[in-house]
């Protein structure tokens, strides 16, 4: 429907409705691009150091609590982050948490001897940290993303 057939009302009403859904594509995007880049591998140009992958898949996302370590285990798949992430509404809170208990030592460091008596002079990754410094550039990021998508328009079909 063209614009100049809607009162100025109508016109505010569709324009406000149009910047929620902006604005909830943009959330979802930010989101998904923190959860990308906390277990991008050093070797594909993040911080995150990765051996088995099991650190990596202990991501958990939630929009209720912050997912909590899970003492005792060893072995994580991956729970459907996008999917939480894609579900969450807008004003609402995203909860990322590595759930391996071994999660703060990479990301900290620790030098010393651990509850079962192994001494570590692990060096810390700041995976956790490095991205969180972020957050605004990755927002701006996810803003621009979402808005190009939105201002090309629909792709036009082939006849």
């Amino acid at each position: 429907m063209a614009t100049e057939n809607l009162s100025f009302a109508a016109q505010v009403s569709e324009w406000a409705k149009a910047e929620i859904e902006r604005e909830e594509a943009i959330f979802h995007e930010a989101a998904q691009s923190v959860a990308n880049e906390v277990r991008t591998p050093v070797a594909e140009g993040g911080r995150m150091p990765l051996k088995t992958g099991n650190l990596r898949r202990s991501l958990m996302a939630s929009t209720s609590d912050m997912p909590t370590i899970q003492e005792g285990k060893t072995t994580f798949s991956d729970s459907g982050i996008e999917m939480v992430i894609a579900g969450a509404e807008l004003g609402s809170t995203i909860y990322l948490g590595f759930q391996a208990a071994y999660a703060a030592r990479m990301n900290y460091g620790f030098v010393g001897t651990d509850s079962l008596g192994r001494t570590y002079n692990q060096v810390g990754y700041g995976f956790v940290d490095a991205v969180a410094q972020r957050w605004p550039q990755i927002v701006a990021q996810a803003e621009t993303k979402v808005r190009g998508r939105l201002e090309a328009g629909p792709v036009p079909q082939s006849v």
